[in-house]
């Protein structure tokens, strides 16, 4: 269990340095060390530096929203025993049961329970109170990730957007309710003592498209981003362009989401990369084209879904793409790799 929680810590301090935040500063105000935190072995994390660590990565950041904008670019891999139990999966509702029974392998501070009663899925977030009480910035984070989480990371599995029907939970003042609408799809209702979300069941019994964990492990192979080496700040352009690359497996984000995980305006966003002298479309464009070229290089993936991934909601748009930027089709250039 301990293994997981690691690597799970490992991964959010990846996430921090696509923020810009150092893995090594966080860690030394959080009472860890980074190097055995690296390392196969070492102490445990105790759930007062786990705490500490969400504090300080709020702070540094300057994002209250900091957890809820991780779990809008957490991969499966992140958490372990627990992806691996979601990506083994047969349908939607098996993963979320299974990964409702695991949740423990991640974190003490609350429990998940998924009911489906009505034509509703039901998923419930079930405070652990004396943990919550004890440790309420990790709570606070941790659970609105992996409300996010669970929104984003369906997507994943049918590869459709989904939204949920209702969402409730203690909104923090801290955070636009805008903000929480975009990311949860849903205009959230304020909750005193109520962590929930509520979809329809058309789902429920649905496969999961297992290419799609195939294309994150090659995306995060292509990005590294699950390394937390870096210490030198890269261009805002490349920060964008490896973001985009490592999360591209839920589709291409746009301007607005880019700006809200950097903690930015899309504005601002705009003007710092006009004086790198690039646009954010073009960055768009430069990693739709780089990704087509890996996942048709890869295998005999159906070219709808990487059409889908990378944002054509028309195959024949994602075809005149793909023949502007290597002047043949998709189809021809798949056929003369395998």
């Amino acid at each position: 269990m301990e293994e997981y929680r690691k690597q799970f810590v490992l991964n959010m301090l990846a996430y921090a340095v696509q923020r810009y935040l150092a893995p090594d500063q966080l860690c030394r105000m959080s009472g860890l060390d980074f190097k055995l935190l690296k390392g196969r072995s070492g102490p445990a994390i105790t759930p007062m530096q786990l705490n500490d660590l969400w504090r300080n990565a709020v702070h540094l950041s300057h994002d209250a929203a900091f957890g809820l904008h991780f779990g809008e670019s957490l991969q499966l891999s992140a958490l372990g025993a627990v992806g691996q139990i979601i990506q083994s999966s047969r349908t939607v509702g098996e993963a979320l049961t299974l990964a409702a029974q695991s949740i423990h392998l991640i974190t003490d501070l609350f429990s998940m329970n998924v009911t489906r009663a009505n034509k509703i899925i039901s998923i419930r977030f079930i405070p652990n109170e004396s943990a919550s009480v004890a440790n309420p910035d990790a709570f606070r984070q941790m659970m609105e990730l992996f409300m996010v989480f669970t929104i984003h990371e369906l997507d994943g599995l049918i590869f459709e957007k989904t939204a949920p029907a209702k969402v409730r939970f203690p909104l923090n003042d801290s955070v636009d309710v805008k903000e929480y609408e975009r990311v949860l799809r849903c205009k959230p209702r304020h909750s005193q003592d109520e962590w929930g979300m509520e979809f329809k069941d058309v789902f429920w019994d649905e496969a999961i498209i297992t290419a799609n964990h195939e294309l994150q492990r090659l995306l995060l192979e292509m990005t590294h981003s699950s390394s937390v080496a870096s210490q030198k700040e890269p261009p805002l352009s490349e920060r964008i362009v490896n973001y985009l690359t490592a999360n591209a497996y839920l589709g291409i984000a746009s301007l607005e989401e880019i700006a809200a995980n950097f903690n930015t305006s899309a504005r601002t966003l705009q003007r710092k990369l006009q004086e790198e002298g690039v646009s954010f479309q073009q960055l768009a464009d430069s990693v739709r084209k780089t990704i087509a070229l890996q996942y048709l290089s890869a295998g005999n993936h159906p070219l709808k879904e990487v059409s889908y991934i990378l944002g054509y909601n028309e195959l024949s748009a994602f075809t005149r793409a793909f023949k502007r930027w290597t002047g043949t089709t998709p189809f021809d250039y798949q056929k003369n790799k395998q």
